[in-house]
């Protein structure tokens, strides 16, 4: 592995930095985790077995980028990562999900990722492969029959070669408007493989969840012969749904399984959202209790590691990376099991924000959201702008509005954001046209918030 490919702990918090505000001491342990996978797989001994990663155990209430800073992180690695919320599992032996199904889904996100990466590779031929579709489509080629030259070639040769070569010189030129894109909305016949398994209703009950139900349909499907139905579409679509046909062709399945599972092994992150709601809160246990206790019980094997089957092969989770993350108002990370507690030796708090950071969350992330409404207005012909002050009283609104109701941390600033565009959304393009210029100031901003966070019944702002 080249570490040029690998960004150093420094470069991966430079690059968090850009979409999440703060958290300083949980991208610092997150990029520790990333840059050590790749000094795993550089370490040449029979040592790189043995080195597990150490999972992390984020505490946060919601909103203050938990979630983003591990789907970021899964985007910079590059790595397949799947989300999944601790409360929706249920024990083995319950109709419900069980916590194998995250890994499962983990895999074929891998899947996903290596077969969009091969279909990239073989796109080139792919198209070339389709281009003849579509030509065949609208122009068939002139059968040869194989019928010898006789020896008067001036009668037999003259006529034949004429009309082969006419052909020949019509479907170059047609070639040539295929590749110019002058036929995009000319309709022509092609016939499109059917989905496998499509007609066969959804097999399962007892204590099998949704995505195994799918496998097994899958399977069955993948039994049946292959068939194909004829539709008349525009050559657009027709090169959007060959090209994709094409490509799953020219592609090894095989190859594309195997890469995924040792991707998926080797780089995977698997978090695990409201890890809190499955702790035990208190000394007195009830049955639901006792269920949660069971689903941690189910999570240790495939934390601490183990082999999970799939439908793409057997998945060993020992060098998966889990971070789990939790608000823990009501429980503590302490009334987690002690063993699944041992599975997560780093413990990260994630400061509540505060107006300063509110401030700054809606000047500096590339995704902020005063960008986002400045783009959907500039898809209009409308130029918005704030000015500083305006963030600035934004910001102390949607600080103000969490203190007084439930703290939902950055979440707040897509309510505030909304009412306070609300009007100029609506009136857009119809009142205010083209060439426009909106401009977002203090006054305006107390204007149209003003009085919500004297007032008391902020039921509307409540998410």
């Amino acid at each position: 592995m080249n570490s040029n490919k690998y960004l150093t702990p420094k470069e991966i918090v430079a690059e968090l930095d850009k979409y999440i505000i703060g958290q300083g001491d949980a991208k610092r342990n997150v990029a520790i985790a990333l840059r050590n996978r790749w000094r795993r797989m550089n370490v040449k001994s029979e040592m790189q077995s043995e080195i597990v990663p150490n999972n992390i155990l984020m505490i946060g209430a919601t909103g203050v980028g938990k979630t983003e800073i591990a789907r970021r992180l899964a985007k910079i690695a590059n790595a397949p990562f799947t989300k999944v919320e601790a409360s929706k599992f249920t024990e083995v032996g319950y109709v419900g999900r069980d916590v194998e199904s995250m890994v499962r889904d983990l895999v074929e996100q891998s899947v996903n990722m290596v077969k969009s990466e091969k279909k990239e590779e073989v796109k080139l031929r792919a198209e070339q492969i389709v281009e003849d579709i579509i030509l065949d489509a609208l122009i068939p080629p002139m059968r040869t029959n194989g019928v010898s030259k006789s020896t008067s070639e001036e009668n037999s040769d003259a006529e034949p070669k004429s009309e082969q070569e006419l052909n020949e010189r019509t479907r170059e030129r047609f070639r040539e408007k295929i590749r110019n894109g002058e036929l995009e909305d000319r309709k022509i016949d092609i016939n499109v493989q059917k989905p496998a398994g499509s007609g066969i209703g959804m097999i399962g009950g007892g204590a099998m969840d949704e995505s195994s139900m799918i496998n097994l349909q899958e399977m069955i499907g993948n039994m049946m012969p292959k068939k194909s139905k004829k539709r008349k579409v525009t050559i657009a679509e027709a090169r959007k749904i060959l090209i994709d046909e094409e490509s799953q062709k020219l592609i090894d399945m095989d190859e594309v399984k195997e890469t995924a599972i040792r991707r998926a092994e080797n780089t995977g992150i698997i978090f695990i959202d409201e890890i809190d709601k499955i702790a035990k809160s208190g000394g007195q246990k009830s049955g639901a209790d006792v269920s949660r206790e069971g689903v941690q019980r189910d999570l240790l094997p495939i934390v601490e590691g183990s082999a999970i089957n799939t439908k793409y092969g057997i998945i060993k989770s020992d060098h998966i990376l889990f971070i789990a993350a939790g608000a823990f108002h009501v429980a503590k990370p302490s009334d987690l099991i002690p063993e699944l507690q041992g599975r997560f030796p780093i413990r990260v708090e994630l400061e509540n924000l505060t107006k300063d950071d509110f401030f700054h969350i809606l000047m500096e992330p590339k995704n902020a959201l005063t960008k986002q409404y400045m783009a959907l207005l500039e898809s209009e012909e409308v130029e918005l702008t704030f000015q500083e002050d305006a963030l600035d009283e934004i910001a102390q609104t949607a600080f103000d509005i969490n203190a007084e109701v439930e703290n939902i941390g950055a979440r707040r600033l897509h309510t505030v954001m909304s009412r306070l565009l609300n009007e100029f959304l609506f009136d857009v393009p119809d009142k205010i046209g083209p060439n426009a210029k909106i401009v977002i100031t203090r006054e305006l901003v107390k204007e149209k918030l003003s009085g919500l966070v004297k007032n008391k019944d902020l039921s509307e702002f409540i998410l």
